[in-house]
């Protein structure tokens, strides 16, 4: 290949490349992966569970549609978006890894937001697995019933976190309560530890989140 002609395809192809990286460079949109990564949503409720308008949602949603990272199906009037690929999910891991180790700014963020979390006594999914295999332990899922249903730890219980307060006493009182949600940084299994326990319920909280206990190839069910 000439000099000029491979400076022409290095310079074509390092620039669809960034075309990723610039998509991701949206804390939004990397939020809106993180939570598709549990199943598809509609608009509307990938907004509710953003905080960001339909009309803002919408936006982020084409910019990730754009660079092929999400995809949408069309049921009825209703348009329901998912992941592109689970290797999305992948470099989404993979960067929030990487900022966890290189960044300290994060830990400042997670201690500043997070300080209380270690009275939470994580479980890690080894120790899980284990634990609901023997009987010692029972698994929430708090995250919403629609997530839920797209995917969830086999043998796990669907409580919404908005939910649980009303639904305690369904809980077994002879085992451990595990909660878990999106992931490390999704905050709804720590609501859900400390609202069981103010009730007197023995609980903990999934280290990781449904969409790593998936990618690391343990038991998972669908409804």
């Amino acid at each position: 290949m000439e000099e000029s002609k491979e400076r022409q395809f290095k310079d074509a192809l390092y620039r669809e490349f960034a075309r990723i990286g610039k998509t991701l460079s949206s804390g939004r949109r990397l939020e809106m992966i993180d939570v598709l990564v549990c199943g598809e949503q509609t608009v509307s409720e990938l907004a509710s569970a953003t905080g960001l308008t339909r009309a803002n949602t919408s936006q982020h949603l084409r910019t990730l549609k754009q660079a092929r990272l999400v995809e949408g199906r069309k049921d009825g009037k209703q348009v329901y978006y998912s992941l592109a690929d689970e290797r999305v999910y992948g470099l989404w891991r993979a960067l929030r890894e990487v900022g966890e180790q290189q960044l300290a700014e994060i830990d400042r963020i997670v201690d500043e937001h997070m300080r209380s979390r270690e009275d939470l006594e994580p479980v890690g999914m080894d120790e899980l697995l284990e634990r609901m295999q023997e009987g010692e332990a029972e698994a929430i899922d708090v995250r919403p019933k629609e997530e839920y249903r797209n995917g969830h730890i086999a043998g796990a219980r669907s409580v919404p976190v908005e939910e649980l307060a009303t639904r305690a006493d369904d809980l077994p009182s002879e085992v451990e309560v595990v909660a878990y949600c999106r992931g490390p940084f999704c905050i709804l299994s720590d609501r859900a530890v400390e609202i069981l326990r103010d009730v007197g319920i023995e609980a903990r909280r999934l280290e990781e989140g449904y969409p790593d206990w998936k990618a690391e190839g343990y038991p998972i069910e669908r409804v």
